[in-house]
């Protein structure tokens, strides 16, 4: 009796060991799968959301308006760096009447005259070199168009001639002797 109890209360032992262990696994499980899973009512809120839901799109428009706001930031401080950040001295003279005159505004209009004359000139110029830039490309191009054309017509026509075949399908050996007399000539100087 006693071997039939002590083998009983082994196997209960290694039941509860087992048992353990899977509780253990299925804890593992749960943990990696984050969690539980669904109970029947969320499940059944979440598939009768609205089907436009998308995270994928949602982060792409967070993405989209944050990089707005860097934008925004970076034409600011572009902004403020093109303008002055004293104002030029303005030569002022008081007529005989007490009227203030600005003598620098003719100034100002001249030089911008000026300046702009000169942005057109530059411009110009500018347009003049990208375009002799692009011709000169063009051509280069083309010339190098031409002789690749010019190397595969030469290597097709001797394909052709080296696989000729006579009415009964054997090669034609005459192109075939003569192009292996020209690569050894060729070799030889």
């Amino acid at each position: 009796m006693t071997k039939s109890k002590d083998y009983n209360e082994g196997k209960r032992d290694k039941m509860e060991r087992s048992k353990s262990v899977m509780m253990t696994n299925k804890k593992k499980n749960q943990k990696r799968l984050g969690g539980k899973g669904l109970s029947l009512e969320v499940f059944a809120n979440a598939k009768s959301k609205d089907n436009n839901y998308n995270p994928a799109i949602i982060k792409k428009k967070r993405e989209f308006y944050k990089n707005a706001k860097y934008v925004k930031k970076y034409k600011q401080t572009l902004k403020q760096q093109s303008e002055p950040q004293h104002r030029p001295f303005v030569n002022r003279t008081i007529s005989e009447e007490g009227d203030v005159t600005n003598l620098s505004k003719g100034i100002e209009n001249k030089n911008k005259r000026n300046t702009k004359l000169s942005l057109e000139g530059l411009y110009a110029n500018k347009r003049q070199e990208q375009e002799k830039a692009r011709l000169e490309k063009e051509a280069l191009f083309q010339a190098k168009k031409e002789a690749r054309e010019r190397t595969e017509g030469q290597r097709k026509e001797i394909r052709e001639r080296m696989y000729k075949k006579t009415k009964s399908g054997q090669p034609v050996m005459k192109y075939r002797m003569e192009h292996l007399l020209q690569s050894i000539e060729g070799s030889q100087s």
